[in-house]
């Protein structure tokens, strides 16, 4: 073996070594990003009654008519007591049937004296029906801003997966609005601390 030879024989060595620690990385960060969607996914229908899927019932995949069986929803709303809102559906109840996709009317207006911005928590009864609750459209999917007095009509299209329980006949959704203080404070920052003042 030459001097120059045995020189480069320790990086050699080195570079070797290192390789199967640099292939772990490479696999460890394929994975975590592929399980970040479905914990993003889970945690919007467990905690927040959303069902994140845009495509339609199978029923309307496969262009068989949707199940002839209908189903009872509810709707509900209420403000928390921090929002100074009018909320509330503009229909109390219609009867659906799986499959089919449906649109309701949440009615709001800011009571108060400067702009304000709103979440909607939604949430679904009973519990294991959430699962089966899909909203393709929905005026919780965003932060809302309502003026001083304005009011407006929120939409949201949903329907019921077919595969909903059969002991399952009536379905609540229900949603609660909260102030975002920290959305409100930023969109009312320009107007000066006497505004913030008298906003309720």
């Amino acid at each position: 073996m030459t001097p120059h030879s045995a020189d480069h024989t320790p990086q050699t060595d080195s570079r070797t070594a290192g390789l199967p620690r640099l292939i772990g990385v490479v696999v460890a960060v394929f994975i975590l990003t592929f399980s970040l969607v479905p914990l993003y996914r889970l945690a919007c229908e467990k905690v927040f009654g959303i069902r994140l899927d845009n495509r339609p019932a199978q029923s309307q995949l496969s262009g068989a008519p949707a199940s002839a069986r209908l189903v009872t929803v509810e709707f509900d709303g209420g403000v928390n007591s921090k929002l100074p809102w009018a909320f509330h559906p503009q229909v109390q109840r219609m009867q659906v049937t799986p499959g089919k996709l449906y649109d309701a009317q949440f009615f709001a207006r800011n009571e108060g004296k400067r702009a304000i911005v709103g979440s909607a928590v939604p949430s679904v009864a009973p519990a294991r029906a959430s699962q089966y609750f899909i909203k393709t459209e929905c005026f919780c999917f965003t932060a809302q801003t309502l003026d001083a007095g304005e009011s407006r009509d929120m939409p949201v299209r949903f329907m019921l997966d077919p595969d909903l329980p059969a002991d399952v006949s009536t379905v609540t959704l229900s949603y609660t609005f909260f102030k975002n203080d920290a959305l409100t404070a930023r969109l009312n920052g320009s107007a000066g601390n006497s505004t913030a003042r008298s906003a309720p």
